[in-house]
């Protein structure tokens, strides 16, 4: 069909994609720590795990995994959000060097707002992340905004 662009033929996408294959192995890698300090802290959400590692009295909380926890469920609120906008974006054709701005800056603040969130950095380290990774997202879905109505 005419008129069809191949989207692997766009600088724009091949960089947001290199940046979103990073965002999901760090998402990978924040739930096997989470699954080691479970294992470490003996902290399991279902009985049958806590037997497994010692006895039912290890179907308990913990805090420190309850702060990975939330740290990966922020990701979620987060990154898949970015993983459909990114794309749209790089497929509106954006200068690539601004591209890569907002992929490089969006998954350097993913990052440090995973690791501020599980060290439990003092503030506003994880504030900030947050913060800097959302104006990233709002400012490609304003330019998209402005692609698309014109």
């Amino acid at each position: 069909m005419e008129g069809f662009v191949n989207v692997w033929d766009l600088e724009q996408f091949r960089c947001f994609s290199f940046y979103a294959v990073l965002l999901l192995l760090k998402m990978i890698v924040l739930a096997v720590i989470t699954g080691q300090v479970r294992l470490r802290k003996k902290a399991f959400v279902n009985p049958e795990d806590a037997v497994r590692h010692g006895g039912v009295q290890y179907c308990r909380s913990d805090p420190l995994v309850e702060r990975c926890l939330r740290a990966h469920r922020n990701d979620m609120e987060n990154i898949y959000p970015f993983l459909f906008v990114g794309a749209l974006y790089a497929m509106s054709g954006p200068l690539l060097w601004l591209a890569r701005i907002h992929f490089i800056t969006f998954t350097t603040a993913r990052i440090l707002h995973s690791v501020a969130y599980v060290l439990a950095l003092p503030a506003p380290t994880r504030s900030a992340s947050y913060l800097l990774a959302q104006a990233v997202s709002l400012s490609m879905i304003l330019q998209l905004l402005v692609w698309y109505l014109w």
